[in-house]
């Protein structure tokens, strides 16, 4: 299982991907179509049309790595199309790994720092 900093983020493409696209394909679905650095660090997060498979794809220090995971039953629970990506904490992205839909979760209030 993935282990998440607070600090990285979890980008989300929202449109169905073609997963039998390898490291580079995926990178360029992170630069064109959630428009980030696959080379940051961060978690960019990819499934299929019938949504029972994911791909994630993150820079690894020295080289890209792939973490996938296929689901014998049922499907994930995906964001509504209204973008093309979203972002998610690395607590959703283990709900929605662990089998939890996030549309039925409510998000309590918490203290954020607004730049200035």
């Amino acid at each position: 299982m993935l282990s998440l900093l607070g600090t990285v983020r979890v980008y989300v493409a929202v449109p169905p991907a073609d997963l039998r696209k390898g490291y580079d394909g995926l990178a360029r679905l992170a630069r064109d179509a959630i428009d980030q650095d696959p080379l940051s660090g961060h978690l960019f997060v990819f499934s299929n049309r019938k949504r029972n498979r994911i791909k994630i794809l993150y820079w690894d220090r020295d080289g890209y790595a792939v973490w996938m995971k296929r689901l014998e039953r049922g499907t994930f629970r995906w964001p509504a199309p209204s973008a093309d990506h979203v972002e998610w904490t690395g607590a959703e992205l283990a709900a929605v790994l662990g089998g939890i839909d996030l549309k039925d979760t409510r998000r309590r209030p918490r203290f954020t720092l607004h730049a200035s």
